[in-house]
């Protein structure tokens, strides 16, 4: 059974950086595209960002593109995001996400397997 374990997050100001990673365990997902997705409160969840598992193939969501840097270790089963520049409407519950079997990585029915999520709250 594949599971997907968070870390990261917490509180920052406004321009600061922080760094999420997402482990794999109980399975093997290098081959396979993983991501981050995010919802704000009162918000729609929010495609963040992806990578592929062999060529490392990164596309960003409008919002975080420059700012964000998504990026994987497979040897050590891990994905990244690095948060720079942060702003106030960063502020939500990140989910890791991988396995986009089911279609679209834009759509977030598409990912067989999710994170359990980490609060990044930014402070204006």
């Amino acid at each position: 059974q594949v599971h997907l374990v968070q870390s990261g997050g917490g509180v920052v100001q406004a321009g600061g950086s922080l760094l999420l990673s997402c482990v794999v365990s109980g399975g093997t997902l290098s081959t396979k595209w993983m991501g981050w997705y995010r919802q704000a409160p009162g918000k729609e969840r929010e495609f963040v960002a992806s990578i592929s598992g062999s060529t490392f193939t990164r596309d960003y969501g409008d919002s975080v593109k420059g700012r964000f840097a998504i990026s994987r270790d497979n040897a050590r089963h891990t994905m990244y995001l690095q948060m720079n520049s942060l702003i106030p409407e960063d502020t939500a519950v990140y989910y890791c996400v991988a396995d986009a079997s089911r279609g679209s990585r834009y759509r977030e029915t598409s990912w067989d397997y999710w994170g359990q999520g980490t609060q990044v709250t930014v402070s204006s």
